[in-house]
This record gives C-alpha cells, structure tokens and sequence, in this order.
C-alpha cells in the first residue's frame, strides 16, 4: 500500500516540476462488426437484444397461446469500436500509459431516440508503472476500466460474453498490481457507473445505493507459471438501498442500516499450441451490479431508529469455455446459474409475491422471476487476415416461477412451482480489424 501511494505521488511530483521526459506512442485500433440474429422466441436483452440475458417467459392469451413464442430476426451494425493506446511515456523511472475506447450503442426500443446509434465510453484510464529494486513490479491503473472479476471472458462471439453466467463489469477504479516472481497480488476501489445495483426506493437500477455508501473494494491474487493461469478474489460492497423513510405521521427521517456484500470468485486457465481452456466459478452476494441475476431483500426494520436489516441474494455463477484452431477455430462456452436464496429469512411474511415488490428487489435486466439457467454455445470462426467470420448456436434454458407462484421466506420458488422456457439462438458475425 505504501508503494502504492509513492508511485502516485512521484507522478505528480514529477509532473508538476517538469521531470525528463521521454515522449509517448499511439496507436489507433478499433473494428467494424455487424451481427446476424435469430431466436426462437421474445428475449429479454440490452442493445436491440444483441447483449442477450434470457429468454421472455411464456405470455399466454386466453385461448392459451404463448404470445412470447415465435421467431424474429435482427440485422444491426452496432458494437463498432474504436480506441487509442498510448505507451512508452517515461519520466523519473515511472511508466506511464493510457487507453481511450468507445463503441456505438442505443437502447431498446421503437422509436428513433432508441434505434439511433450514439458513441460510448468503455473505457478511459492511465497505467502507472514502476520496478523496484526488489524486483517487484507495480502498475496502479487510474480510470475506467474492467472489474479485476471480470476481464477474464469466455470464448464466444456474442455480444453478453457470459453474463449473467458470470461477473461482467466496466467501472472507474484506482487498482494497484503487484508483481513478484509467479505472483501478482491485486486491490484497489471501484465506483459504478455502468452496471448499477437496484435501488429499493425507485424500484429500478440506480447508483444512489452507491453514492451514499461506500466505495466498493476488492482484493485477490494471481499465480501464473508458464501456460497455467490461477485467480482467487473477493469483493466487498457496503451500501444504502433505503436513505429515507416516512414515520406514521407522515415526517420524512434519514433510513439507517447498511446492506453489507461479499463475491467471492475463482478462475483457472491453461493453453498449450492452438489450444486454450478456461474456468470460472463465482458465489455472489447481490451481485446485480456484476450483470448477475441477483438482489437483496429487507430481514428487518426497527421503527424507533428507522433501522433497516439487509439480507442479499445469494446466486452461484459458472462457466467452463474451450478454443482451438488459428484460422479455423472452434469455441464456445457452457455455463450455468442458480439463486440459492437470502442469507437471512425476509421480514414479514415468508411469501413475497412478486420478486420486484414485497421485501425483495432483484435484477430487471431479465425477468425477475428466474430461479436458474443454462447456457451452451458452440461456435465456428473463420480468420482471414483481418477478416473474421463467425457462425454461432446459442441454447439457453432457464426455470421461471409460475405466474401465480410465490417465493419463500428465503426467496425461493418451492418444488412444483416453476416451469422450464427455453430459446434457440443462431449468431452471424462479420468483422474488420484495424
């Protein structure tokens, strides 16, 4: 921690007495890409249901046909990239480098506000990088960029990556990265402003649960020898879902009461020639934050104090992916998920009727009444200099509560209350790298 806090000083002091420098590269990347989608049914999704969650529950209409069901196609340019790396930028023994990327995004939807690409940022930050005469290594990235739990994806050429079946996350940051030998030992804060929690007072994803608590933290280590890659971290939230409350006359008092989250996570990785293999596993708690189909729900509530007892959702998240070939590749991910119910029974009675009201709030990313999931996608590429051709089948099963179910006192739809929907999803992906 100490050195962290030197190297940032020594930037600055560099900077602010004109130390040598040594001038910086750039270098500009980016590409052009274009998908070709077909489901077999309604999904919930992001970017024109490109950034694809789950599969829409059955909505059935009084002659007992499922509105839901059908196929529909989409052809979208969106997701075109471009960034600029700058590197080799030296002064007083500290390297310094950056990167700005963007890409084009819109929002669901029919009318032109929604269907009209804007430039976004994904990712804004400088690296500073210093060796001690020790032999360690430290870089402290600065700005925007991906949660440490996330930057390692699976195989695959849909737009989601794993989510939800796994941690997925861009935010601003300051993270240290410590080097010695095979070892590299990771921590920092993070903010939200992407991927955001649910926030209990609009019912909707929202950063004020983060804005008045705490910054997120992380820890973790990372051990590489040769072509094997191990990782084990922890993520820690501390946040204010309710920040004000109403008594029996109507007076308005600040809420107390803090909903306090562990996600832990672990990841293997190996290659070997054109072959590579990958492992992710993560035990969440009210991990929406991470795209995971969690939340948290109220245990408690003292009126004296206007106290509130937090309970998170606790979800496993998982994924094994697979690569081979160089021109001619064949990928692809399976993965799985599962709520596994509130650390502590919700208050009132022990059934909620609806995940997004009573005592709980959970992910409205996709419908809020998925208890587990099941994904599989097989996938071809073809790489032809920097043409790249993608063939992919996407298979997602996931189990819904019945419409007239209820969850239990932990938030859990029982034995025979639950229906299984699933979605055949087929992906054509053309790409220019530049």
């Amino acid at each position: 921690m100490k050195k962290t806090i030197a190297i940032i000083l020594l930037a600055v002091m560099g900077i602010s007495t004109y130390a040598q420098e040594t001038p910086a590269k750039f270098k500009l990347y980016g590409f052009i890409r274009n998908y070709a989608v077909i489901d077999s049914r309604e999904v919930n999704g992001g970017t024109h249901d490109l950034y694809y969650y789950m599969p829409k529950d059955q909505l059935l209409n009084a002659a007992g046909e499922d509105m839901n069901d059908g196929f529909n196609w989409k052809f979208i340019s969106l997701t075109t990239r471009l960034g600029l790396d700058i590197s080799g930028y030296e002064f007083n023994g500290i390297k310094l480098a950056g990167k700005v990327e963007a890409d084009f995004y819109s929002l669901n939807g029919t009318g032109s506000a929604n269907t009209i690409a804007q430039l976004r940022l994904r990712q804004a930050y400088m690296a500073l990088t210093h060796e001690f005469e020790d032999g360690e290594k430290l870089t402290v990235n600065i700005g925007q960029t991906w949660h440490p739990m996330a930057v390692d994806l699976p195989f695959g050429i849909n737009l989601e990556t794993c989510a939800p079946f796994g941690p997925f996350n861009r935010s601003p940051q300051v993270m240290a990265h410590s080097t010695l030998g095979k070892f590299t030992f990771t921590y920092g804060f993070l903010y939200l402003s992407q991927y955001l929690p649910m926030d209990a007072q609009a019912n909707a994803k929202s950063v004020a649960p983060w804005k008045y608590g705490f910054p997120e933290a992380y820890i973790g280590m990372t051990y590489k020898d040769g072509p094997f890659t191990c990782k084990l971290g922890f993520d820690n939230v501390l946040s204010k879902p309710i920040r004000t409350v109403k008594d029996a006359a109507g007076d308005t008092h600040k809420a107390k009461g803090a909903l306090d989250a562990i996600t832990g996570f672990a990841y293997a990785q190996y290659g070997k020639g054109m072959f590579q293999i990958k492992a992710k596993a993560a035990l969440a708690m009210s991990g929406e934050h991470m795209n995971i189909l969690s939340g948290y729900g109220i245990a408690d509530y003292d009126a004296s104090t206007y106290t509130y007892t937090y309970t998170p959702m606790r979800d496993l998240t998982t994924f094994v992916s697979a690569q081979y070939g160089k021109k001619f590749q064949v990928l692809g991910m399976v993965g799985y998920m599962k709520q596994l119910g509130t650390s502590k029974d919700l208050m009132g009675s022990a059934a909620v009727v609806n995940a997004t009201g009573g005592n709980l709030w959970l992910n409205t990313a996709a419908a809020a009444n998925i208890q587990q999931a099941f994904r599989m996608t097989p996938t071809v590429m073809w790489n032809i200099g920097k043409i790249q051709m993608g063939l992919e089948y996407d298979y997602t099963i996931a189990e819904y509560g019945n419409s007239d179910a209820v969850r239990n006192a932990r938030g859990i739809y029982e034995a025979g209350s639950t229906h299984w929907l699933g979605n055949h999803r087929f992906i054509w992906l053309s790409k220019f790298n530049f």
